[in-house]
């Protein structure tokens, strides 16, 4: 073995090393049968994992994370496509500019992003909480669907839908018919990283959560300030198990990875 690919096993072992510590510490804390979060644990159960599967402020948290989740990226396509689609097929003038400032909201710090919807949605228009979580988590979804749909639509020949409507298609039965088939894969790419990525937000819904709806991170962080048992950690590995196998679907169901 040279002394290059020595150095590039030791690299590679190095940076799995950080990037999966972290969630083995967690997973093995969560799985703990103490009273405290420590690691490493004397003994294992599933105690916690039980514990707050059943817990009932988990459970609405939970639900209200995935009910926003699923709305605001549903809207986020509804919205992104047809933007994608006028991208894709009639640039407008400025179009840098333009696809600059649509995904802002990438760019921008999500305790920016928050403080700024803090600002306009709830101190002066008094919008209700619900609405503002779904507007926030509406913003950060949005890039991702305009972002994957206008490069897997770049690439679709526009001849076909030409074709398409030559032979008597409208432009809106083509699209429907001819482009939107062809698209399908790019279109459940955008959808999971749009869900992943609403759910899992922390840094608008902070700012964004009112008394009686709160979405599961923020619980969970609200929990952290209060207790100190391994509650927690068993949640947070039930979460990424949960989103690893989002992505896992997609990947072999999709080539995931050949839209990002």
């Amino acid at each position: 073995m040279t002394r290059d690919s020595l150095f590039s096993r030791a690299a590679l072992l190095l940076l799995l090393l950080f990037l999966l510590g972290p969630f083995v510490i967690t997973c093995m804390a969560g799985f703990s049968d103490a009273e405290t979060l420590a690691f490493p644990p004397r003994s294992y159960s599933w105690r916690w994992t039980l514990a707050v599967l059943q817990d009932g402020e988990f459970l609405r948290a939970f639900l209200t994370s995935l009910e926003i989740a699923l709305l605001a990226t549903v809207a986020a396509l509804l919205l992104g496509v047809p933007v994608a689609y006028v991208f894709s097929r009639m640039p407008p003038p400025g179009m840098g500019v333009i696809r600059l400032v649509i995904t802002s909201p990438l760019i921008v710090p999500g305790m920016v992003a928050g403080l700024a919807l803090l600002r306009h949605l709830v101190l002066r228009i008094d919008a209700p909480v619900f609405l503002g979580l779904f507007i926030g988590h509406l913003a950060l979804s949005i890039p991702y669907a305009i972002r994957v749909t206008y490069a897997s639509l770049s690439n679709l020949r526009v001849d076909i839908e030409d074709a398409a409507v030559t032979l008597g298609a409208t432009r809106l039965r083509a699209f429907f018919m001819i482009v939107l088939p062809n698209i399908r894969g790019a279109l459940i790419a955008a959808f999971f990283l749009a869900f992943i990525t609403s759910f899992n937000q922390v840094p608008v819904s902070l700012f964004l959560t009112g008394p009686g709806i709160s979405t599961l991170p923020i619980e969970m962080l609200g929990r952290v300030e209060s207790t100190f048992d391994p509650s927690i950690a068993a949640l947070s590995t039930v979460l990424v198990v949960f989103s690893m196998l989002l992505v896992f679907a997609a990947e072999r169901v999709l080539g995931f990875s050949k839209y990002m």
